[in-house]
């Protein structure tokens, strides 16, 4: 029945990796079952015979898709099924796309459909690697035209070693977390998130992941030179090139001069006129494909830029090849957020804010690793009029949510612990204006947000992009600081943040097949020096370390540790206990399992005020224990005082005051707040509390002579009046 199955079979770091085709999926153009230890993706590829009629770009769609039952668990929506794919589950598509996409013919339009399914998961065994490996060998195999094979690996780095496809238990210990993706000669892809990586360490990890990354590559090549398939042939959409040459010589003097110039909307407007005289003469041979004349018009922008780039060492902006657009920097533009920073780039702007708020507010997640809430929360959103757009907002789309993710894997490492700062931390960048490195802005423009907003960050994040031009013949330049036509024409987006202490994110975006080491190499140096400069020269200026206080609007936040056996005690029946003190308190209260308890309120004085009660509630009350409590009940012999739910002791007249008291009401009423001192505890666990005893401890209250003069007329004690005590009826 499966006369066409086939198992390849090699290892990967020491775990056996398994690709199997000709059983599953045989109606797609190919379609490999990639298994890496117990973890196994179904791996896709389809493509359509002929183009869409009017399409003027390369349809790639690679879609990563989770499946709850992958790691033995149901979803937790509402109708129980998945749904919309989880921002981890994008970020793990774009991850395979950034790679795969440049490998494709750029002339080629017909539509092209990737999906890796992931039906079992391994905790030791990243499913995205699998799925990279996959899908790399379902394309090679298949009779889509594709320049690969690539590979892709994971690195960490433990105890100070590099290590290759970490397993769970090294990942939790690991400084680093890094995606390489690379062909048989060059590296294609580099994600990366690190706790403040040295640029040397960096390289080395690079390196090492595309050294196993060849070995992969030849073993799919095996497979390949054994089952692979013709590729087909398409229609080219390249432009005639004597019409080329013809349109270069009508326009490009005019193009040169429109691009010339620094400013986005000055440089849209002079190209305006162009393209209609082009329309008006050439329309008449491109009848009812138009648009074609608008993709020859971008190879002639094209053409130019990099020409400028390459011959001339010239940028569009008149800038020097490593100099840095105008920076500006500012924090405090919005009153009432809890922390906001501006950070300018030439004609490119971002604003970020941050809110602080209760680590019961962290984000949960619902997906195919262990991880299952985020208290530090990165949101980047980019509206069409940041880029003079009229179009309407849709929410954030994969573009977004990979560049608030970028910004969130920069600023992590810096983030403080819970312990340190028991709060859940969200950031929103918004993009005011667009014209290169957004992803970029949002990462300085947020670090000045939680400076600003107090938070204790460990040091201040910057980013910067390096862009690349290659040659023909190997040869390449690269720019620091890109805009929007470098990266628009370029070859590399490589975009790298850090600290002064080393880098804490990489992404990289390609257009060209793969970097060589070399390349690399003169990114990190020249994205390290700009680094350095921005944080010194621009940031740390406006905002030198973190505020000491956070700002009026913004919750206090306090914590403490109970026994877990408490906490049952803490919540009280029905949550009424809890739900008492969050009232009371006018604060919300979140209790972990292992005892934490975060209490977060605006005015500081309440959030200690129910920690108080909490700590009492929790622990048993101490002799000589000073406590604050509500009066609940009076008696002609003295106040009973509530110290905590359930927890309620008598305090005699006698110990009322530092002066005589005539009466128990001259002195508190029911719903006092007063403070009292446990004076005795009886073997029945009552207690006896005094509030003048209290005085004179925490106010330096002095006792008048005839205060004791309250004991002589002490009352029989009436022991039924007691809280838990119960009179004995006599006749039982």
């Amino acid at each position: 029945m499966f006369e066409n199955y086939k198992v390849y079979q090699t290892t990967l770091a020491g775990r056996p990796l398994k690709l199997e085709t000709g059983k599953m999926a045989q109606l797609a153009n190919a379609a490999i079952l990639a298994t890496y230890g117990e973890t196994s993706v179904l791996c896709t590829v389809t493509a359509s015979p002929k183009p869409r009629e009017g399409v003027d770009f390369f349809p790639l769609s690679v879609d990563y898709e989770e499946k709850m039952y992958s790691v033995g668990r149901i979803p937790g929506s509402f109708q129980r099924r998945e749904g919309r794919a989880s921002e981890k589950a994008i970020l793990a598509g774009r991850c395979i796309d950034r790679p795969i996409r440049p490998l494709f013919p750029k002339d080629m339009r017909n539509d092209c459909s990737v999906v890796a399914t992931v039906m079992s998961v391994d905790p030791d065994c990243s499913p995205e690697i699998t799925a990279m490996i996959g899908v790399s060998a379902a394309i090679a195999i298949s009779d889509v035209p594709w320049a690969g094979p690539i590979s892709g690996v994971k690195v960490g780095l433990v105890d100070g070693e590099i290590v290759i496809n970490p397993t769970l238990e090294q990942r939790e210990k690991s400084e680093l977390d890094l995606t390489v993706a690379s062909t048989a000669e060059l590296v294609a892809m580099i994600e990366a998130g690190g706790n403040e990586i040295p640029d040397d360490t960096m390289f080395d990890a690079i390196m090492k992941a595309h050294e196993v990354n060849k070995e992969v590559v030849k073993f799919i090549n095996t497979i390949v030179d054994e089952i692979g398939k013709e590729k087909f042939e398409f229609v080219s959409n390249d432009p005639d090139p004597d019409f080329m040459k013809e349109l270069e010589e009508f326009c490009i003097e005019d193009v040169k001069k429109a691009l010339d110039t620094d400013d986005k909307l000055v440089r849209d407007a002079a190209l305006l006129p162009i393209y209609n005289a082009v329309h008006e003469k050439y329309d008449a041979q491109f009848e009812g494909n138009e648009a074609k004349l608008d993709e020859i018009m971008y190879l002639v922008q094209k053409h130019v830029v990099r020409d400028w780039l390459k011959k001339d060492k010239k940028r569009v902006d008149g800038r020097g090849i490593d100099e840095i657009r105008p920076l500006n920097a500012q924090i405090d533009l919005l009153p009432r957020v809890h922390g906001s920073g501006m950070f300018t780039r030439g004609q490119t702007q971002v604003l970020s804010v941050a809110t602080l708020a209760s680590v019961s507010e962290s984000q949960k997640l619902d997906g195919l690793d262990e991880e299952v809430e985020k208290r530090y929360i990165h949101h980047y959103n980019f509206p069409s009029y940041s880029v003079g757009e009229t179009k309407p907002s849709r929410g954030p789309g994969r573009r977004e949510i990979g560049h608030g993710a970028l910004a969130e894997r920069a600023l992590a490492p810096v983030i403080p612990s819970v312990e340190e700062f028991p709060y859940a931390i969200r950031v929103v960048s918004e993009v005011l204006s667009s014209n290169g490195s957004t992803s970029q802005a949002s990462i300085c423009g947020s670090t000045l947000a939680l400076m600003a907003a107090g938070v204790p960050i460990k040091a201040p994040v910057a980013g910067i992009s390096c862009g690349l031009i290659t040659g023909d013949d190997g040869s390449f330049m690269t720019m620091v600081d890109i805009q929007g036509l470098e990266d628009f024409y370029g070859d590399m987006d490589f975009k790298v943040a850090g600290t002064h202490k080393g880098i804490t994110a990489i992404q990289m975006d390609l257009k060209v097949h793969g970097l060589t080491p070399e390349i690399i190499k003169e990114a990190f140096e020249k994205t390290r020096k700009a680094r350095y400069y921005i944080l010194d020269d621009i940031m740390l200026p406006v905002i030198s370390e973190p505020r000491a206080e956070l700002s009026k609007y913004a919750p206090k936040m306090l914590t403490t540790v109970i026994d877990p056996s408490k906490i049952g005690d803490v919540i009280g029946k029905q949550g009424k206990v809890i739900q008492s003190i969050q009232e009371q308190c006018e604060c919300t209260i979140t209790i972990e399992e292992d005892g934490h308890v975060f209490v977060a309120a605006i005015d500081i004085d309440k959030a200690n005020q129910a920690i108080a009660i909490i700590e009492t509630i929790a622990n048993d009350p101490e002799i000589g224990g000073i406590y604050k409590g509500k009066v609940t009940r009076l008696m002609t012999f003295g106040a009973f005082v509530e110290i905590a739910p359930g927890k309620e002791g008598l305090v005699h007249i006698s110990k009322l005051d530092v002066k005589r008291v005539e009466k128990v009401e001259d002195v508190v009423s029911v719903g006092d707040e007063v403070i009292v001192k446990v004076t005795e505890i009886d073997d029945q666990g009552r207690l006896n509390l005094s509030r003048r005893d209290a005085l004179v401890e925490i106010e330096g209250a002095v006792v008048e002579d005839d205060a004791d003069d309250n004991a002589e007329r002490r009352p029989r004690r009436d022991r039924g009046s007691r809280p838990g005590f119960k009179k004995r009826d006599k006749n039982n």
